[in-house]
């Protein structure tokens, strides 16, 4: 498990993580979150992300089901911070999948195409629940 919060006060306040395939999604969703004052990474695998969550704390994750090496739920399975909001998109959203986000701890789950104010709405609700 990966505990994202490295025991420090090293995580910036609006960090995302967005993990996504789809290169115009990791765009057009990047510039969303960076114009409403988030600070974005991003990764277009499961290892990629796996790897910067090691070395990067994030606030938020924002990850794709759908990724070429791995489920995304694979990636939040893994993260052991209560304090990090993890949110799953996918363009096949199911009632097994959303269960199975669900299960594995998940805070959100979106349909895509995700409006961009609601996807930040979100964003926002989830963090200013962590703070109380």
């Amino acid at each position: 498990m990966l505990n994202l919060t490295k025991g420090d006060s090293s995580v910036t306040k609006n960090r995302v993580l967005l993990v996504d395939d789809d290169k115009a999604i990791l765009r057009s969703i990047g510039l969303v979150l960076d114009r409403n004052g988030f600070i974005t990474d991003k990764a277009e695998t499961g290892k990629e992300a796996l790897s910067k969550i090691k070395t990067q704390a994030y606030n938020v994750l924002l990850v794709d089901l759908k990724l070429p090496d791995m489920e995304g739920t694979e990636i939040l399975s893994q993260i052991e911070s209560p304090e990090t909001v993890k949110i799953m998109f996918t363009g096949f959203p199911s009632l097994v999948s959303g269960m199975q986000a669900m299960d594995k701890g998940v805070d959100a789950y979106l349909p895509k195409p995700v409006k961009p104010e609601e996807l930040v709405g979100v964003i926002k609700a989830k963090l200013a629940q962590r703070k109380k």
